[in-house]
């Protein structure tokens, strides 16, 4: 008999954690995806804890009951800092959380000067201070919280490009900066990398956290004993993510999106919890 495919949930308030979702896929090709993103209450950023913890633990609970997963992951920065506590107690799945990717930054960083690209909301967090503190004390760490960024992405994954004048205009504290290291602090902006490095064109490293949150998922999965199976590319090139779960609408190019990002998804459902399907491939 095989060996049953793990499955592992991706959470995000919207397509950012597509990015996430794609270096889980690369890092365990053998495990199956659920994608949720609460775009309805999209951006988090600007809402009370109290709401985002709601929010997130009411639409993830059902989640887990319409698809049964193995690993929970948070793969967005602002939910990560107040739900993960709440989360963990509501489930006995194991829960990971993203937090911006200082240390590895400042590891790679020559020049010791960091830009540290994140929403408005995370660059007013206490712990930002916390980790720069403990990881970045001799580094020069320049945060840029623009509250387009997020915008662009989701533009993006609808099928409209970012404007690079617009991004130049953005990026220009961490050019005047000279960083030659910027940390992406938020899961959307690995979805603007091309823009970004135009915008940037001189920064040798570009830091995400999906690499580290894959590696936990690993983690996870090996203490449950089916990491070898989730490492295990399957056999046939069937869709790497069962379904993606939007509780308000859905982009409508998303299936070709997710396509291109090399998680070609199997359905597509918008007004989550509802079931109504607009897409598949």
């Amino acid at each position: 008999m095989a060996e049953r495919r793990p499955r592992v949930l991706v959470f995000d308030s919207g397509a950012g954690g597509l990015s996430v979702a794609a270096c889980i896929h690369r890092a365990l090709p053998g495990a199956e995806l659920v994608y949720l993103a609460d775009n309805a209450g999209f951006p988090y950023g600007d809402k009370p804890g109290g709401v985002v913890i709601a929010r997130c633990c009411s639409l993830i609970r059902q989640c887990l009951v319409q698809f049964p997963c193995d690993v929970v992951v948070v793969a967005c920065n602002t939910a990560s800092t107040v739900v993960l506590p709440e989360l963990r107690a509501m489930t006995d799945v194991p829960v990971v959380g993203v937090v911006p990717a200082v240390k590895p930054a400042a590891a790679r960083s020559g020049n010791r000067r960091i830009g540290l690209l994140a929403t408005p909301a995370t660059i007013k967090r206490p712990y930002l201070d916390e980790l720069i503190q403990e990881f970045a004390r001799d580094c020069q760490v320049v945060r840029l919280g623009h509250p387009a960024l997020v915008r662009w992405a989701e533009e993006l994954v609808a099928g409209q490009a970012p404007d690079q004048a617009l991004m130049d205009e953005a990026l220009a504290p961490l050019k005047e900066a000279g960083v030659d290291t910027v940390v992406l602090g938020c899961t959307h902006y690995p979805l603007l990398l091309p823009w970004l490095r135009k915008g940037l064109p001189d920064v040798r490293h570009w830091v995400e956290s999906g690499e580290a949150i894959a590696r936990r998922v690993g983690y996870w999965l090996e203490q449950a004993g089916t990491l070898g199976v989730a490492q295990t590319p399957m056999a046939d090139a069937g869709p790497v993510v069962a379904c993606a779960c939007f509780s308000g609408g859905a982009p409508a190019d998303l299936p070709l999106f997710m396509a291109e990002m090399g998680i070609a998804v199997d359905q597509v459902a918008d007004g989550w919890p509802g079931v109504t399907a607009t897409g598949s491939v």
